[in-house]
């Protein structure tokens, strides 16, 4: 028997349909991506965070030559908040991702790995983080938790 997997998630027209907060988010993601190490893939991935404080932190991937030592955008980011702002929600994550020279691009969403690290912080702040995944040309998508774009996720309830 086969099921369906209804994924809620809302399509962004363009930039101008942003808000201010978010259109700074935007605008840190992308200038963030430049500062990507991607000498291997040549895809550089920007990402930044809004806490509930309103400090916005960035981050970049981080390749290595002794692949899969580095990491992803979206990790770096987080993982770097939790440390520095342990008890500070995370309300939104963008992020932006593109070959090196791309003019334009479709939105990428986070990975795998990054989507169970992100479900790890929700379950920890006990509430979604509004995840934006955008082109660099201005389409974005957005959902109200990684739960959208994880349904069969595995959290700490299953140990």
């Amino acid at each position: 028997m086969e099921k369906e997997i209804k994924i809620n998630f809302e399509v962004i027209e363009s930039y101008d349909h942003l808000t201010d907060i978010e259109k700074t988010l935007f605008d840190k993601a992308q200038a963030i991506r430049q500062q990507a190490y991607a000498p291997y893939s040549n895809f550089l991935v920007g990402c930044a965070v809004l806490l509930e404080n309103g400090e916005i932190i960035t981050g970049s991937n981080q390749e290595n030559a002794a692949y899969p030592s580095g990491l992803c955008a979206e990790r770096t980011t987080i993982f770097w908040t939790s440390a520095n702002y342990p008890d500070v929600k995370i309300k939104k994550l963008f992020v932006i991702g593109a070959p090196k020279e791309a003019l334009t691009s479709t939105p990428i969403p986070p990975c795998g790995a990054c989507r169970q690290s992100i479900l790890e912080y929700e379950a920890k702040q006990k509430e979604g983080i509004e995840i934006y995944f955008a082109s660099l040309n201005g389409e974005i998508y957005k959902t109200k938790s990684i739960r959208d774009l994880l349904p069969f996720s595995f959290d700490s309830s299953f140990l």
